[in-house]
């Protein structure tokens, strides 16, 4: 095995979602609602969003959102995930289909907290980034993907800009920019550095980013061998594929 692929897969020998699904099938239901709300920190926002585009209105999203994530501790919903399937990503959204299918309000009014008392929701947020949406033909399938690879994003810029600081904040805006795109000259002017010192500061950054990354979607995986074909998922997502 080469040196960077036993490298990588030893970042990812054991994924949060793995150790989510393993909790809830030895019955250890604690420890799996507290691994299953570090993961849905990220999907609750798509999911939220999936249902609001299928026609669902905000206190109606509100409810199944809520209600689905309790059910999955409340009633071992955990149990059911396929791990050879492996993807969080997948199972929550086709679980939270079933879920609201068969979720008819009981009484008009689901109970809400639960479970995502556990979770830091801005229920606003995800309305307003509704409401500027603009118009297209992408399926809510497909929007759910997309919410998911740009929730992801945030929140590794969000970590990575909390742990790198000001370096972080000042280049990070051309990770995404082709190396010949960046006007490193006017860069090097403005900031009082060198163009390799630039050079190499965005260099070592882009690295970390993707790694970072790649080792964030590997916590929603129980097969590492699937990071790189789920990283090149989440590029296709925001391409709009």
């Amino acid at each position: 095995m080469e040196k960077n692929q036993a490298t990588r897969i030893s970042d990812f020998a054991t994924t949060r979602w793995s150790l989510v699904l393993d909790a809830a099938s030895g019955g250890d239901e604690q420890a799996a609602s507290a691994g299953l709300a570090a993961l849905c920190e990220i999907y609750w926002l798509p999911l939220y969003r999936y249902l609001r585009r299928t026609g669902r209105s905000c206190p109606d999203a509100e409810d199944l959102v809520q209600g689905f994530f309790a059910s999955l501790v409340e009633k071992n919903g955990l149990r059911l995930a396929d791990k050879e399937q492996g993807r969080l990503r997948a199972f929550l959204l086709g679980a939270l289909k079933n879920y609201a299918a068969k979720q008819w309000r009981k009484d008009h009014q689901l109970k809400r907290g639960g479970f995502t008392e556990h979770l830091s929701i801005d229920w606003k947020s995800a309305e307003d980034g509704l409401q500027f949406e603009p118009a297209h033909q992408l399926s809510p399938d497909k929007l759910y993907d997309r919410d998911w690879a740009h929730t992801l994003l945030e929140k590794v810029l969000d970590d990575l800009s909390s742990e790198e600081g000001q370096q972080f904040t000042q280049w990070k805006e051309y990770l995404s920019v082709q190396g010949e795109h960046i006007p490193y000259h006017d860069l090097a002017r403005e900031s009082g550095m060198s163009e390799g010192a630039i050079r190499v500061a965005v260099h070592r950054l882009r690295k970390l980013y993707r790694r970072r990354l790649k080792r964030e979607i590997g916590r929603t995986l129980t097969d590492t061998a699937k990071v790189d074909q789920e990283f090149q998922a989440l590029l296709s997502a925001l391409r709009g594929d």
